[in-house]
């Protein structure tokens, strides 16, 4: 029970690199490149955990009222703008109908 080869079938052969050894080459992106998408990816956690800070309150605080909700909603978007600026679509795809949901179930509108 071994495994024959037959003539046709495909070789897995790897490059070799500078360095002589046979693993793959890897292109890795400049220092700053890299910070820069770390930065953005800290950035877009803390925005995360923002609006999920804003949708537990206005769907668990009793004393709230719509008019607040809808003042947090727009305080969430001025500061997720101000991290990402130029994003407006991006938010009003994402997070806007997520806020607008809680709002519409918290206070049974629609």
């Amino acid at each position: 029970m071994g495994l024959r080869r037959n003539e046709g079938d495909a070789v897995n052969i790897q490059p070799i690199t500078k360095t002589g050894s046979m693993e793959p080459q890897r292109d890795e992106p400049p220092a700053k490149e890299h910070t820069e998408r770390a930065e953005e990816a800290r950035q877009l956690r803390r925005l995360q955990v923002m609006i999920g800070m804003v949708m537990s309150v206005i769907s668990q605080d009793p004393d709230l009222t719509l008019e607040e909700a809808a003042e947090m909603a727009a305080n969430a978007r001025r500061a997720a703008l101000a991290m990402f600026p130029g994003k407006e679509l991006t938010y009003d795809i994402i997070y806007r109908p997520r806020l607008q949901r809680v709002i519409n179930e918290r206070f049974r509108l629609q």
